[in-house]
């Protein structure tokens, strides 16, 4: 594993090293700037971030260090097996001549690499220099002390407090090459360089100046995209630094205070008319603000510190800013200008030219109402057409049902009255007072809006009134914005959220497999509800609280007065056995296909098992693959269970699946939204297509405004767009908690990759061979224990089975299953104990997992000192402390108090359940205050489940049948071995 760090070089260069957990950890040298011992060399950095082979600079760092060594970063994680005892002693800074890399753009990290604190700063860096570059916050320069061209940054407005913000930020460690460099000195000139590189990038090829340039100044435009140093004429040079900085003046500063425009409505001012006040505002702190009345008459010394002539610096701001808003001309005309007053036209011009201003690195101060302004637009009222105080009929329940409508105008959600309807009408200008609050009004849209009024009222389907609700697109042939939608009955409570909390209780059909907790009836209630009337839903509900039982239910449910046609249910490779093995739990009157492996069927064969089948399985992978196949059948509902699989929209999975037909559709969950606002609309895209309109429409409306600007406005928008369809309830909520057990245990069913079933069966084929020759007692004995060790390696992965420290990633379906699971717990803020009795595989799995989650991962095992145990445990137990802890079942599965944990993971089986049980009792113990999740890894078809299947089958005999150990698995004959370890068909994932 590569731990990745940053520095920013005195040369001005973002540049890159890196710590390799693999290489030793130790040096005797006392050389000053003798070779880091595990610094990574730069092939292998170069190689590890995909950049572009360039020459590696060795740089003398001075990092902490201990007498025998340097200090590993608090990221390393070393394989706790071989890295030895820590070096100890007093740490001081010491060189170290250290492999470095330079920085091109802004490369992805790799899965096995993690990032510190430094090497954010400098990716943070970068990606500010690219975002400048994006949006033109750049002009061409000359270096002051020689003839070379470059591009510099403008910084001006929120870009030099970003700027200032990036100073503080820096960590110590970036500029290790020079500790007593000036870090303002070192960003600036590192922010300068990545600039220049980048533009430089874009512009390459092109040529800004002739070939053969005659003078200083065509040298130097030609250098802004080739060679950067050009020859120059010492006058010539002079004159056009002095030209530059000019223009440079012009286009902005990085002044510390910069001029500021506030919008003072009449009553603020308690005159008649509005009013544009100038200030200086500090950049660093935009609450500092200094009237222009107090710049131009008052002789203010924390000012003038500031800036030396604030009175030139404001009338040149004001004439720069009049070509933005030539309104400001008229303030030019007097001679200490300090306000303009404007009518309410004025105003709103002002109002629409402040993007622009604020672009332009203006400090803009508007009034609070003019974001939150309460828009003027069309209310939609609807009455269901059933008796009132009577329950609705089936018939006057769902999507084609007939309501009764009416439109009104309306401020928000209150109603126009005719006279106010009549006011706004005379009304001339752009800003009107209504109610006490200020209104932007569009002339022609409000005719255009009063004219749409005169048509009346009428009918329309209970389905276009969700349509008109903001559940889908706006319609376009509205004149204003539909502000608001209210409706009676069954209807507005599915528009406002209600319906899931006055729903009744539904109970599953009596022969059911289960009994339904007080939510999961809930839960069950309103998954029936909506498929009544034709909705699709999304049970994102948190994980380890049933989405699975509730979703057989409701199968069950649907399907207790006679056949209908089947569920497709897609899942990952990872759960269809958990989902045969559920439906046969608690439904087994389903009928279950699953449609997967090589000999899967298609055509006439496909159709015809669908059909006499009530429940299909397949994955995602198939669901592509198969795309054409399945499209081609029609089926009751289509169910995805992790649902965010088709979070990426425009992967062939996702569109595959929106292509199926169904009547219903049902999308499964625990995180509807991991990274990007873009992962809901696809999941609700295929629950009901086209209820968050297009996805560019969803980015612009929704998407933009709350991931980038925290927009509360836009976000409650979409969740009471979203909320009918979306169920979502926490381990957290104490309404769901008095529900839950006290410790839920549950099988985690995983399939082996291609390359573990081949090693798998090369295992037992061999241990066949060897017993039929093997003597009967010991020899056999060490036989069969030996095989049962091997194949719970290869289980849990080849690397681990094979020894060879070869690559983790992506080889093991337990490792996968594992990292769904972590990432979920980490998500949530939970905390996870993973065992394994293999001290081993711990040691490979902490690497990798510190690397693939970008955290700490603790790991306890036999050769853990009774002090790092107590540490550790002290540690984890913190609210501060590492969320994820992987022990070894014998050192770690008695004796401590781990209460921290709700989550607890066996990964391999001992085949003794009170070994397993006391290992649960580190977290599930007195002092626990939450419910326990435990997970038991199995992978299917092989001897973990068959040996599972016979502990549970006499569990409560288990300690006598199994005794402490494995040793009763070696009195097994030779054929009920053979039983035991054959590789079912289902074993082999994708």
């Amino acid at each position: 594993m590569l731990v990745l760090h940053g520095l920013c070089t005195t040369d001005g260069v973002l540049a890159l090293w890196a710590e390799d957990s693999g290489l030793p950890a130790r040096s005797e040298s006392t050389r000053r700037d003798a070779p880091h011992p595990f610094a990574a060399n730069a092939e292998s950095l170069v190689a590890a971030l995909g950049l572009e082979p360039l020459k590696a600079t060795t740089r003398a760092l001075l990092l902490p260090s201990f007498s025998s060594g340097p200090m590993a970063s608090p990221e390393l994680v070393r394989d706790p097996l071989t890295a030895g005892r820590a070096p100890r002693g007093k740490v001081a800074l010491r060189q170290w001549g250290v492999p470095t890399v330079r920085l091109q753009g802004t490369p992805e990290r790799p899965a096995e690499m993690r990032l510190s604190d430094s090497a954010r700063f400098v990716f943070d860096v970068a990606g500010f220099a690219a975002d400048l570059v994006e949006r033109g916050r750049v002009l061409p320069s000359v270096a002051p002390d020689q003839p070379r061209a470059r591009w510099v940054p403008v910084l001006s407005g929120t870009d030099s407090a970003r700027f200032a913000a990036l100073q503080a930020a820096m960590p110590p460690a970036c500029r290790c090459e020079e500790i007593v460099s000036d870090p303002a000195e070192l960003v600036r000139a590192a922010l300068t360089t990545a600039v220049d590189e980048q533009v430089r990038t874009r512009l390459d090829g092109m040529a800004l100046a002739p070939r053969r340039p005659r003078t200083t100044a065509e040298a130097w435009l030609a250098a802004l995209t080739g060679e950067p140093v050009f020859d120059a004429d010492p006058v010539e040079l002079y004159e056009l630094r002095e030209q530059l900085d000019r223009w440079r003046d012009s286009a902005g500063n990085e002044s510390p205070v910069r001029t500021c425009f506030r919008l003072r409505s009449p009553e603020q001012r308690n005159e008649e008319e509005w009013a544009v006040e100038f200030l200086l505002q500090a950049v660093d702190e935009p609450s500092v603000l200094v009237p222009a009345q107090q710049v131009w008459f008052a002789d203010d010394g924390v000012l003038r510190r500031w800036i030396p002539a604030p009175q030139e610096h404001l009338l040149a701001d004001l004439g720069r800013a009049s070509k933005l808003h030539p309104d400001l001309d008229e303030a030019l005309r007097g001679q200490h200008p300090s306000e303009l007053e404007v009518g309410a036209e004025g105003a709103y011009r002002f109002l629409t030219a402040a993007p622009a201003l604020a672009q332009a690195g203006f400090g803009v101060l508007l009034p609070s109402w003019w974001q939150q302004t309460t828009k003027l637009g069309l209310k939609l009222t609807t009455k269901s057409r059933g008796t009132a105080g009577t329950v609705a009929k089936e018939s006057e329940i769902g999507l084609k049902s007939i309501v009764d409508y009416k439109w009104e105008l309306a401020l928000g959600e209150d109603t126009l009255t005719d006279a106010e309807l009549a006011e706004l009408a005379r009304a001339k200008v752009p800003l009107v007072k209504v109610r006490g609050q200020w209104v932007q009004v569009d002339q022609k849209r409000l005719a255009a809006g009063l004219a749409f009024l005169r048509r009346g009222g009428g009918q329309m389907t209970a389905a276009e009134v969700m349509l008109h609700s903001g559940l889908s697109e706006a319609d376009e042939s509205l004149p204003l914005p539909l502000v608001d939608v209210e409706a009676d009955g069954w209807l507005g409570d599915l528009l406002t959220g209600k319906a899931d909390e006055q729903l009744e209780p539904v109970d599953p059909p009596e022969n059911f497999g289960a009994r339904l907790r007080p939510y999961q009836q809930r839960g069950l209630a309103w998954l029936a509800f909506l498929d009544r009337i034709g909705l699709g839903a999304c049970l994102a509900d948190d994980m380890g609280l049933g989405k699975t039982v509730q979703l057989l239910a409701l199968e069950a449910l649907n399907r207790q007065h006679g056949k209908r046609p089947p569920t497709l249910l897609i899942c990952p490779m990872s759960v269809v056995g958990n989902w045969q093995r559920e439906a046969a739990r608690f439904t087994p009157e389903l009928k279950v296909h699953v449609h997967h492996g090589a000999d899967r069927l298609d055509g006439d064969a496909l159709r015809e098992a669908v059909e006499s089948h009530d429940l299909v399985l397949t994955t995602y992978a198939l669901a592509a693959r198969d795309a054409e196949a399945l499209g081609d059948l029609t089926f009751d509902r289509v169910v995805l269970d992790e649902a965010q699989n088709i979070k990426n929209s425009a992967t062939r999975q996702s569109q595959a699946v929106r292509q199926l037909k169904a009547r219903h559709r049902v999308a499964l969950t625990g995180t509807p939204v991991e990274n990007r606002l873009a992962e809901l609309w696809s999941i609700m895209d295929f629950a009901n297509p086209g209820v968050l309109g297009t996805v560019s429409t969803f980015r612009a409306r929704y998407a933009v405004p709350v991931e980038r600007h925290n927009d509360q406005e836009a976000a409650a928008r979409l969740r009471k767009i979203t909320n009918p369809f979306v169920l979502r309830r926490l381990k957290t909520d104490p309404r769901i908690i008095s529900d839950l057990p006290d410790k839920v245990e549950m099988r985690q069913l995983c399939n082996l990759t291609t390359e573990q079933a081949s090693l798998y069966q090369a295992v037992v084929n061999d241990m066949l061979e060897k017993i039929e020759e093997a003597d009967e007692g010991i020899e056999r004995r060490g036989l069969v224990l030996a095989t049962m060790s091997k194949l719970k390696q290869v289980c849990n992965h080849p690397a681990h089975f094979l020894g060879d420290g070869s690559r983790v990633a992506g080889r093991s379906g337990k490792l996968t299953r594992l990292e769904e699971v972590l990432e979920e717990v980490l998500a949530e803020g939970d905390k996870a104990l993973c065992f394994t009795q293999f001290t081993e595989f711990g040691s490979m799995l902490v690497p990798y997992l510190a690397a693939r989650f970008d955290t700490e991962v603790m790991f306890l095992h036999g050769g853990t000192s009774k002090a790092s145990r107590d540490r550790m445990v002290e540690r984890f137990q913190d609210k501060r402390g590492p969320s994820l802890f992987l022990l070894s079942l014998k050192a770690g599965g008695t004796g401590l108090n781990l209460t921290a944990a709700n989550h607890v993971i066996h990964l391999d089986r001992w085949w003794n359940p009170a070994v397993e049980d006391q290992a649960t009792d580190r977290a599930f113990r007195i002092g626990q205050q939450r419910n326990v999740q435990v997970r038991k890894f199995v992978c299917i078809g092989t001897l973990e489940e068959r040996i599972d299947a016979m502990i549970e089958e006499k569990r409560a005999l288990a300690q006598l049948v199994v005794g402490a150990g494995e040793n009763w698995l070696t009195d097994l004959s030779t054929s009920q071995l053979r039983d035991l370890l054959t590789l079912s068909g289902e074993a082999v994932g994708e």
